[in-house]
C-alpha cells in the first residue's frame, strides 16, 4: 500500500466527537512503489525558472474551489482541524480550501435539519452512526466512491464498516471498534478459572462463560455464585457487567441465531422470534437466575472502575483500551486484557463507529470526496488509534505484521501511548476478530430509524430484566410497536 507522511497528531478530545461516534509514524515504511528518481541532466533546460524564483502555484489545471466541513467538538478540536489537518491536506491539495464549521454536540441535529431545510448544508461533516441511513433514504448524502478512494489511498476500509443503503455505500466509518470481553486478570488468578479464549473459533459456550462468572462472583463471606450458602443480596465482587446502551444487545440475537431484522430486509422485524427472544432472556437471567451481573440497565459507573474495584469480567466497546483502561493499569495497577465474546449458538459480535459524509446539496462533490478520502486515512488520527481509542479503518493495518504492532503493541519503540491490552491476546481477540466472518455491522449502518426502534425496544425490554415478564412475553407484546418505529411511524 502507497503510503504518504503526515505530521499530525490529533488530540484525543476526537473521541467525543466520533465515538457515539483511524497508521502511524510512516519514516521508516520500506515500501518501493514510488517512480525511480531520474538523473539531473548537466545543463538544465533554458526555459526552467533561475533556481531563485518562487516555485508556481501548483494548482494544475484545478479550478480553486472552497468546500465546508462542519463539526462537534471543543476548541482544542478546533484548533488542530484548522491548525494542522487542514493545512497538511491543502499542502497536498493546494486547489482545494477547506473551512470548518464548528456546532455543540447537543444542538448538532437540530442544526442540520435546519440547514437542510434551508437549502444551506455544509459540503461535507460529521454525522453519528444512527443518522446516517435516515438522511441517506431521504437522498441528503452521497454515494461514496469505493474505486476512488482506493486510487487516492491505496486502500479500502474493512467491509463491515460501509454505511449501505440500497446497495450503494453512503459512507464508511472513520474507525473500526468491537463489543469486546475485557477482565481483570487477577481476579481470574485468585480464582483459579482459566482466562478467557482470544480466538473466535475457541470461545467459550454459553454454559462455559456462566460457570467462569459464578467461580468469579463472591458475596462478602468469601463463596462464590457456586456455593449453596451463596448469599446474592451481599455481594461484593461481580462475575460480569455489561454496558448499559441497548444497541449493544444486538450481537447476542445475532450470536443465538437470529437477529433483529432479517438479513438484507431492513424492514422485516424479528427480534420477537423465538432466538432472539431466548438470547434477551440468557442475558437477563445472569441477574434473574444466576446472580453474578447486575440487573441490566443498573449498571453505573465506567469499566475502568469495575474491574478495579468489584468486576472480574466487563463487555464494552474496544474504545475502553484507550478512553479507561490503559489509564487504570497506569495508576491503579489494574492487569486487564481482552478476550472475544462467549458464544450461544454461534459465535458473533458487533462492529461500529461514527463517520463523515458528503451532503447531495454541495457544488464541489469532486472536492468533497477528496477531502474526506484523504481525511479518512488512520495517519490523520494517529493520536486516537495508538492511544486504543480508535481501531484503524483501513485493511492494510489488519494484514501487515509491523502495521498491526505500531497501533497495538504497547512495547514497540517510541510510543507516545501504552493503553492497549497486551499484544498476544491483542492480535487475536481485536485484530484477527476484526477480519473474521462473526463480526457484524450495527443494525444502524443498513437500518433506517433505529433512534425510534432503539427507544422503544429500551422500554419493551424494561420488564424483563426486572423480571417481571419474559423476554418472549415482552417481545411478542411489544413486536408493533417496534415495526412502527422502524417504519418511522
Amino acid at each position: 500500500m502507497k503510503k504518504k507522511i503526515f505530521a499530525l497528531l490529533l488530540s484525543t478530545v476526537l473521541v467525543a466527537s466520533l465515538l457515539m461516534a483511524c497508521a502511524g509514524d510512516t519514516a521508516n515504511d520500506t515500501t518501493t512503489d514510488t517512480p525511480a528518481v531520474e538523473e539531473t541532466p548537466d545543463d538544465p533546460p533554458a526555459d526552467d525558472p533561475p533556481a531563485d524564483d518562487p516555485p508556481a502555484d501548483d494548482t494544475g489545471d484545478q479550478e480553486p474551489v472552497t468546500i465546508t466541513y462542519s463539526m462537534w467538538g471543543d476548541a482544542e478540536e478546533l484548533r488542530v482541524l484548522e491548525e494542522e489537518v487542514i493545512p497538511n491536506f491543502m499542502s497536498e491539495f493546494p486547489w482545494i480550501t477547506v473551512e470548518a464549521i464548528q456546532i455543540d454536540r447537543g444542538e448538532y441535529e437540530t442544526w442540520m435539519n435546519t440547514m437542510a431545510a434551508a437549502g444551506t448544508l455544509p459540503d461535507t461533516g460529521i454525522m453519528a452512526e444512527s443518522q446516517v441511513i435516515p438522511w441517506a433514504e431521504q437522498g441528503m448524502l452521497l454515494p461514496v466512491d469505493i474505486n476512488g478512494l482506493a486510487e487516492l489511498v491505496g486502500d479500502t476500509p474493512l467491509e463491515h464498516l460501509h454505511f449501505v443503503w440500497e446497495g450503494e455505500t453512503v459512507a464508511f466509518s472513520v474507525c473500526n471498534n468491537l463489543v469486546q470481553l475485557f477482565y481483570d486478570i487477577d481476579k481470574f488468578e485468585e480464582a483459579g478459572v482459566d482466562l478467557p479464549p482470544t480466538n473466535w473459533q475457541d470461545a467459550w459456550t454459553w454454559d462455559e462463560f456462566v460457570d467462569a462468572a459464578k467461580s468469579l462472583t463472591l458475596d462478602s463471606a468469601g463463596r462464590d455464585a457456586h456455593d449453596a450458602g451463596f448469599d446474592r443480596d451481599n455481594v461484593v465482587q461481580w462475575g460480569i457487567r455489561f454496558y448499559n446502551a441497548t444497541w449493544m444487545l444486538e450481537p447476542w440475537a445475532l450470536a443465538n441465531g437470529g437477529g433483529w431484522f432479517a438479513p438484507g430486509s431492513p424492514n422485516d422485524v424479528i427480534i420477537a422470534e423465538a432466538p432472539s427472544a431466548e438470547a434477551m432472556q440468557m442475558i437477563a437471567d445472569l441477574y434473574l437466575v444466576h446472580g453474578v451481573s447486575p440487573q441490566f440497565g443498573t449498571n453505573v459507573g465506567t469499566i475502568d472502575t469495575w474491574l478495579v474495584e468489584d468486576t472480574a469480567m466487563a463487555i464494552n466497546g474496544g474504545w475502553s483500551n484507550g478512553v479507561w483502561l490503559g489509564g487504570a493499569r497506569e495508576n491503579e495497577g489494574l492487569n486487564f486484557s481482552i478476550g472475544v465474546l462467549p458464544k450461544m449458538a454461534e459465535q458473533a459480535t458487533l462492529a461500529t463507529a461514527g463517520t463523515n459524509v458528503t451532503f447531495a446539496t454541495t457544488e464541489h462533490p469532486e472536492a468533497a470526496a477528496i477531502w474526506l478520502n484523504w481525511y479518512a486515512q488512520p495517519e490523520n488520527a494517529w493520536n486516537l488509534v495508538e492511544a486504543g481509542i480508535w481501531m484503524p479503518n483501513f485493511t492494510a493495518w489488519y494484514y501487515d505484521e509491523d502495521l498491526m504492532r505500531r497501533w497495538s503493541d504497547i512495547d514497540y519503540p517510541g510510543r507516545t501511548h501504552r493503553n492497549h491490552a497486551p499484544f498476544e491476546d491483542y492480535l487475536e481477540a481485536a485484530i484477527e476478530y476484526s477480519l473474521s466472518p462473526v463480526v457484524h455491522p450495527a443494525a444502524w449502518y443498513w437500518v433506517n430509524n433505529m433512534d425510534a426502534f432503539l427507544d422503544v425496544l429500551g422500554t419493551v425490554l424494561a420488564p424483563v430484566w426486572s423480571g417481571d415478564q419474559t423476554a418472549q412475553e415482552a417481545l411478542d407484546g411489544g413486536l408493533s410497536a417496534l415495526e412502527a418505529a422502524n417504519r418511522g411511524q
